[in-house]
C-alpha cells in the first residue's frame, strides 16, 4: 500500500528528468539532434532554431523552437525531458524582454533576428 502519493510522484518525476541539459532561455538559438524513426531504422536529424516559448516545469516542461526552412517557418514543440532529444546545445543567446516571442511569426529576413546578449567576462 502506498503511504504517500506525493512522494511517489516526485520519485517518478526525478527519474524522468534529464540532468545534463544546458540552461535554455527564451530567445536563445539552439542546435539539437532529434531521433527520427523511419520504418525500422532510427537516425539523428539536426534541428536548429530560436526558442520562442517555454511552458511548464519539471517533467512536464516543453519548449517551442522556430526555424525558417526554405522560406517556410517551421515550429516544433519539444518536451524538454523527451528521449527523442539526443543532444541540445545553445549556439547563441538572444536579447529579449518578452516571455513569448510569437511576434517573430509575422517577420521575415533581418527583422526576424534577435540582437545578441553581450557576454561579460572578467
Amino acid at each position: 500500500m502506498i503511504k504517500n502519493k506525493g512522494e511517489t510522484i516526485k520519485k517518478i518525476a526525478t527519474k524522468g528528468t534529464k540532468a545534463n541539459l544546458p540552461k535554455v532561455e527564451i530567445g536563445d538559438t539552439v542546435k539539437m539532434k532529434v531521433r527520427v524513426q523511419e520504418g525500422e531504422k532510427t537516425r539523428l536529424h539536426p534541428f536548429e532554431g530560436t526558442v520562442i516559448a517555454k511552458k511548464g516545469s519539471g517533467i512536464h516542461a516543453t519548449m517551442t523552437i522556430r526555424k525558417v526552412s526554405f522560406g517556410e517557418g517551421v515550429e516544433r514543440i519539444f518536451p524538454v525531458n523527451s528521449p527523442v532529444i539526443e543532444s541540445l546545445t545553445v549556439v547563441s543567446q538572444g536579447k529579449t524582454q518578452r516571455s513569448k516571442l510569437y511576434y517573430l511569426r509575422g517577420r521575415t529576413g533581418r527583422k526576424a533576428t534577435l540582437s545578441k546578449k553581450e557576454s561579460v567576462t572578467k
